[in-house]
């Protein structure tokens, strides 16, 4: 089988593409297929390792975690709403004190 480099990739079996890759998502090396997990539960059914009600209702439920994460990073990425501005900013005291001291010196230039 290995006489031409890579022919047992191409001839592999679904079912063992799917295992690879799910062990992979797993890792977090690559990211979840949902087809993955589809061919997977399809094996199963057909071996009678698990009803096909178990299967649907395993994929269901796969289907609504993938729909909730999308919805989730969409928020995410969603540009915020700036707070609104009041247009009185406090001024720190070292500010308040120099002009306190500059409006004192005019006033004591404009009685001499």
């Amino acid at each position: 089988m290995e006489v031409l480099p890579g022919i047992a990739q191409v001839l592999r079996s679904p079912v063992a593409d799917a295992i690879v890759n799910l062990i992979r998502a797993a890792c977090r090396v690559r990211e979840f297929d949902l087809a993955d997990a589809e061919e997977m539960l399809k094996y199963a059914v057909r071996r009678n390792l698990m009803a096909a009600e178990e299967s649907e209702r395993v994929l269901a439920e796969a289907r609504a975690i993938i729909q909730r994460r999308a919805e989730r990073a969409a928020e995410r990425e969603r540009p915020k709403k700036p707070a609104p501005h009041s247009g009185h900013r406090p001024k720190s005291k070292s500010k308040a004190m120099g002009k306190a001291k500059a409006s004192a010196r005019k006033s004591a230039r404009r009685s001499k």
